[in-house]
């Protein structure tokens, strides 16, 4: 065979949008059809006599080796797939089809550029991924690793950023974020904090590299070897929400267009998924807690007392339940207006907050009542000391909207196990303390 472009046979062959190649027995190119150069972006002169192996993405070159090995010893090989790093940088996907010729002593090949059909492919997949991965994950960072994880298939993506601007506080967070040279993106100066401050007020892709530098990041791209950097917004029907970043390691496979294409298609599938996790958590929130006082509502205290008390009863441990109800908050009402009222039920929350632990539950279930939950307690004495507690701060005078209220509550107490081992029994003894309480305070200022 003809080691060299020569007509009329090549002339022929040249017509064909699959590329045409011959490789020796040491893996050289001599002889490759005009194709090559569309696909390859190297011309014929370049190419003959170039190692096939150079040109072959680092990911595949193994098995491309393997696969080489076993057309020279005399096993075809029918649509063999692999990536090849075009002149220009960018990846191309190719459909093999190559045997050995042993009167030749040559590989011959035929190869088709399958990269548009790759594509399409990688963009069903990642949309069937995300809108499995945002049914499936339990909340947003679930959520954010799992995307991750359906990018950094197809994208070199160890470095990985997502940003959300909340616009009523006019504030950007990263809610996931992976990169050991930036640790905090929400640091002044920050590369990443820059670029996503740049994508999301633009609302357009932002794609960095050694040879391609968008305006007012210049001073960013130091050197051949500089980390690529491609940044897209997260838009959805609201505008934009946020942003996705990706970050190659410095010298590694550089992002292309092509990439950016697909990114906006990936990223516009998760600012879907991102809007609906939002909504579920946002209604999950409004049906477990108070709207005015933000406190765990009945249902989510009725959850949280059940385990409490599963708890205690594993551990034969203790826990205890406080009811707390404000004396003559109508009063409140009535004189002052429902507003005030309202600034005086958020002041009380936050009061008793102060008056427990963390790990402890203060609950509003309706009106002015609030459920104190002591998930775990030595001895009795230990809710002798919160009663004394909300009592002293309760009994500090408020100054809300200009004017000076004094409350004063009635607390009931109920302690697992003494006085019920079940919810309903340990509710239904504090209510029950709580009233006796409040029917003494009302003797008292008769």
């Amino acid at each position: 065979m003809a080691t060299r472009n020569s007509a009329p046979l090549a002339s022929y062959i040249d017509l064909l949008l699959d590329a045409v190649c011959a490789v020796d027995k040491q893996g050289r190119f001599v002889f490759v059809s005009a194709a090559c150069e569309r696909i390859f972006g190297y011309s014929p002169d370049e190419m003959i006599g170039l190692p096939m192996i150079d040109l072959v993405h680092p990911a595949d070159r193994q098995r491309t080796l393997d696969a080489a090995r076993e057309i020279m010893g005399g096993e075809p090989k029918l649509n063999f797939e692999n990536r090849y790093v075009r002149k220009d940088g960018q990846v191309v996907h190719i459909l093999w089809s190559a045997r050995w010729s042993e009167v030749d002593q040559l590989r011959i090949a035929v190869a088709r550029d399958i990269t548009e059909r790759k594509q399409a492919e990688s963009r069903q997949a990642a949309l069937y991924a995300i809108s499995e991965a945002a049914h499936a994950a339990e909340d947003l960072l679930a959520l954010f690793k799992r995307i991750h994880m359906i990018i950094g298939e197809w994208l070199p993506a160890l470095n990985f950023s997502v940003a959300l601007y909340d616009e009523h506080c006019a504030q950007l967070n990263f809610p996931y974020h992976v990169d050991d040279h930036e640790p905090q993106p929400g640091q002044p100066g920050t590369i990443t904090g820059r670029l996503c401050v740049e994508v999301i007020r633009s609302g357009q892709p932002i794609l960095l590299t050694p040879d391609q530098i968008a305006p007012g990041f210049e001073t960013l791209m130091t050197g051949h070897d500089a980390p690529c950097w491609l940044g897209v917004p997260l838009n959805s029907q609201k505008g934009t929400i946020g942003a996705l970043i990706v970050k190659s390691i410095p010298g590694g496979e550089r992002y292309t267009e092509q990439d950016k294409e697909l990114l906006q298609y990936v990223c516009a599938q998760v600012a879907t998924a991102i809007e609906r996790k939002q909504l579920h958590a946002r209604l999950q929130h409004m049906a477990q807690y108070d709207q005015l006082t933000q406190l765990p509502n009945r249902e989510l205290l009725r959850d949280r007392l059940k385990a409490s008390m599963e708890v205690a009863r594993e551990a034969n441990g203790r826990m205890a339940l406080l009811y707390v109800d404000l004396d003559r908050f109508k009063q409140v009402n009535d004189t002052h207006g429902h507003a005030v009222g309202d600034m005086l039920l958020q002041a009380v929350a936050n009061r008793l907050r102060g008056c427990v632990r963390d790990t402890d539950t203060v609950a509003r279930i309706g009106g002015d009542e609030f459920v104190v939950l002591l998930h775990s307690i030595q001895a009795s004495e230990d809710t002798d000391i919160v009663v004394g507690k909300i009592r002293q701060v309760l009994d500090q005078p408020l100054r809300l909207d200009g004017h000076s209220l004094n409350i004063q509550p009635s607390i009931g107490v109920a302690q697992y196990p003494e006085h019920g081992t079940e919810d309903k029994q340990l509710l239904r003894h504090a209510d029950e303390a709580m009233y006796t309480a409040k029917r003494a305070h009302h003797l008292r200022f008769v």
